[in-house]
């Protein structure tokens, strides 16, 4: 919750105060644009699932629809826009939005866009599963 409380990122915010957001989440993350870029991004956990459960407007959350997910930079943009101009009340009334997240879904947002800017990625696939998921299906096969 850093980035949502030092910036003010749980309410409306400015396009100022989501600019130092962004440098800063930038700054932290530099590091990551120095290395070698994966052929492909897979995100998981909670702002990722929740950024393809908003895309999807799903009322009730599918993890079969979630699973495969592709977040482009437009889906990217266009969520930091919706979260940006609402409060943190009118953002728990967006559907596939879990309402427990409404305050860090910016943040979170926020983030994903930092590391697709800094491995040179243009959309991430989402995992529904967690980081074990993976770890058995590299180990055993699918």
């Amino acid at each position: 919750m850093r980035y949502t409380e030092h910036y003010g990122l749980a309410e409306a915010v400015s396009p100022r105060q989501l600019r130092a957001a962004l440098d800063a989440i930038s700054a932290d993350l530099a590091r990551l644009g120095s290395g070698h870029s994966p052929d492909v991004l897979v995100g998981m956990g909670g702002a990722v699932t929740n950024i393809a459960a908003v895309k999807h407007a799903l009322a009730n959350y599918d993890p079969d629809i979630v699973q495969g997910t592709v977040i482009d930079r437009t889906e990217i943009e266009r969520q930091i826009e919706l979260y940006c101009s609402r409060s943190q009340e009118d953002r728990r009334k967006i559907v596939g939005l879990q309402p427990k997240r409404a305050d860090v879904i910016l943040a979170g947002v926020c983030i994903v866009k930092t590391v697709m800017d800094k491995l040179s990625k243009d959309a991430l696939s989402v995992s529904d599963r967690g980081l074990r998921h993976g770890l058995l299906i590299d180990r055993f096969g699918s």
